[in-house]
């Protein structure tokens, strides 16, 4: 029996994705296994129905927990407080609590530079990374309150040292930085803890982008001292799962790089 069971987790960004090797291959759904071996239930959401409903069966039928999906998008054309207020009804509706919230979800026209970007891909990133974080924490908060809670939020090393073509990337998660921070400081009395993950994990959009553009991967993506990219169930949920831990209550405000030594900092 995890520490988690009994406990409910909702981890956005969480449907299935498989690398070749047939191993895990998206940071959401790595997560959301580290969480399923700690016996918690999850609600996972995404855009995408069938990779949602692939995780579910996968997870369910594994750990023997219960995952509730629901597709939500956050985005500009969307009544986004709706979006996110429907999937805490759901889960609320489903597991009468909420333990922990992971804010994974995130999308970007990454490789255009600041100068050629347009609004449509400056929202995109922002609507879906810090609109979209902002709104589940607002949601979940009385919720988190009563059952002292933790927020792990996602930012990323993009944003930390300023990678070129990832402006209005990196604006979001520099964004979802300091809205952690200000969390971190009202939510304290609440005895909730706020927490930022800045991750380097070998992913299968990584995969896809070595085969289609090696020249491009080669210049643009380095290995890390470490020798590897993370490990998206072992070396980066397994760390999410602890910020979960009582262990780890006292810690509230951190940015937590896990990129295998690349991502120091005075």
């Amino acid at each position: 029996m995890g520490f988690l069971t009994g406990k409910t987790a909702i981890i956005t960004g969480a449907g299935v994705a498989k690398l070749k090797d047939g191993s895990p291959g998206a940071i959401g759904y790595g997560i959301a296994i580290a969480y399923a071996k700690e016996g918690a239930n999850l609600v996972i959401t995404g855009r995408n129905v069938a990779k949602l409903q692939g995780a579910k069966e996968e997870l369910e039928a594994a750990y023997g927990i219960k995952v509730l999906t629901v597709q939500a998008d956050v985005n500009a054309g969307a009544d986004n407080k709706a979006v996110v207020q429907n999937v805490i009804d759901q889960a609320m509706a489903e597991f009468g609590r909420i333990d922990v919230l992971v804010n994974n979800a995130q999308a970007s026209a990454s490789g255009v530079t600041l100068a050629d970007h347009s609004t449509d891909q400056f929202d995109l990133a922002v609507y879906s990374g810090l609109y979209a974080t902002f709104y589940y924490m607002q949601a979940c908060y009385p919720h988190l309150k009563k059952t002292k809670g933790s927020v792990i939020n996602f930012a990323s090393g993009a944003g930390l040292f300023g990678n070129y073509g990832q402006c209005a990337y990196a604006a979001a998660k520099e964004g979802i930085r300091g809205l952690s921070r200000v969390a971190a400081t009202e939510w304290g009395p609440d005895g909730i803890n706020v927490n930022v993950v800045c991750p380097l994990a070998w992913t299968k959009a990584l995969e896809d982008f070595q085969e289609a553009y090696p020249d491009a991967f080669k210049a643009n993506v380095h290995m890390p001292p470490m020798g590897h990219y993370g490990d998206v169930e072992k070396e980066i949920g397994r760390v999410v799962v602890q910020l979960a831990n009582p262990d780890f209550k006292f810690m509230s405000g951190e940015t937590l790089t896990l990129e295998g030594g690349m991502g120091q900092r005075p």
